[in-house]
């Protein structure tokens, strides 16, 4: 499914991610499955992603809500695991995102700049 979505928008990501965790301190769990443009198939964590889940865990799943802190945990179908602490804040139409965590040296990459 998800190689069919990505192959239709190259330069798309897919974050699926649900509520039933591995690890207890965890609320949430999540998988990234890149472009093929990204040059990776899987990350192992992904910080933005898990902060827009923040965002709408206080849009769409506790709407009363003004203020969470929470764990992401992602990687592990791929034996890199890793977690990310989410805290969100909401006051009146705006919304603030921290998020801070762990990760694990996949590879070195060198990027060359012609600018």
């Amino acid at each position: 499914m998800f190689p069919e979505i990505l192959m239709e928008n190259p330069r798309s990501s897919v974050h699926p991610f649900g509520l039933e965790t591995f690890k207890q301190e965890a609320m949430m769990h999540a998988r990234h499955f890149s472009s093929p443009y990204s040059g990776t198939i899987e990350d192992a964590i992904t910080g933005t992603a898990s902060g827009v889940m923040g965002a709408y865990y206080l849009t769409y799943l506790d709407e009363e809500a003004t203020n969470i802190e929470f764990i992401v945990e992602q990687g592990t179908e791929v034996h890199k695991d890793g977690q990310v602490l989410v805290n969100v804040s909401r006051e009146q139409d705006r919304i603030d995102v921290y998020i801070s965590g762990t990760g694990v040296y996949v590879r070195e990459l060198h990027v060359k700049y012609d600018g």
